[in-house]
């Protein structure tokens, strides 16, 4: 009886590890595809691809692009550092704030 007891306890250290790890999981995909971060990054996408375009087009030069690329990759970075900080989503206010800066930005591009 004594040679089964380390095996036991070893199968029920597993599975209680195994079930624990498995909400974690599901919230990191959760966190992933939060409504405010989809917003926000797929904001983002759509000024960088308005920012190509211009730059295609010419209305833009490569270094105000440049520019416009690297303040839209700080954006992201911010969204990155304020979902890390909430398990994955943002709040309402960092929310407006990270808004409130792709506003600058996207005036900046149409000049």
């Amino acid at each position: 009886m004594n040679k089964r007891l380390p095996k036991l306890i070893a199968v029920l250290l597993v599975s209680v590890i195994a079930s624990a790890s498995v909400p974690a999981l599901a919230a990191g995909a959760w966190a992933q595809h939060h409504p405010r971060r989809v917003q926000v990054n797929r904001r983002l996408a759509r000024q960088n691809g308005r920012i190509r375009q211009e730059a295609r087009e010419g209305d833009l030069t490569r270094a105000k692009a440049r520019r416009l690329h690297r303040a839209d990759h700080r954006i992201r970075m911010e969204e990155r550092h304020f979902s890390a900080r909430h398990h994955g989503a943002i709040t309402p206010a960092e929310q407006a704030r990270l808004n409130r800066q792709e506003n600058r930005v996207s005036r900046r591009i149409g000049q």
